[in-house]
């Protein structure tokens, strides 16, 4: 995290700083079972979490294509640009909240600087139009 960057942990604060960013590439989600040559998938995901079915995976795409991963939907990324705490508590629920009501479908996943939300690909822009709304309503709440 650079020197000025400062971590927010009140939720007005963190809707309103969020700055989203819809990232370049079509991600996937798939699962890697007892599998070989786990190797390049490891290198290549963007995320994984083990669980007790196998190890989840996001993938680019064509990465997914390439190594012969079944999947059912693609999905694009939003990158939330403020510095949240992971202890902060509200911008996942009001975020979360907010594109449910739009009827778009949210996985949220959280990195030590970011959070990350992998929204259908079809739906990236109207997803970015609420996040948008949203952070200006926050704004309009801050001194």
């Amino acid at each position: 995290m650079p020197d000025t960057a400062r971590v927010i942990d009140d939720m007005t604060e963190m809707v309103a700083s969020m700055s989203p960013i819809l990232q370049p590439g079509t991600f996937v989600f798939c699962t890697m079972f007892a599998n070989a040559d786990t190797t390049e998938a490891m290198k290549v995901a963007k995320a994984m979490i083990h669980e007790d079915e196998g190890v989840s995976l996001i993938l680019e795409r064509s990465d997914a294509v390439r190594l012969g991963f079944i999947f059912d939907a693609t999905w694009s990324q939003i990158t939330l640009m403020v510095y949240s705490s992971l202890e902060g508590v509200g911008l996942t629920s009001s975020v979360s909240s907010a594109l449910a009501q739009r009827g778009i479908a949210c996985n949220m996943v959280a990195g030590t600087h970011h959070d990350h939300l992998f929204v259908p690909s079809r739906r990236a822009q109207d997803a970015m139009e609420v996040l948008r709304a949203l952070q200006q309503e926050a704004q309009s709440y801050m001194p």
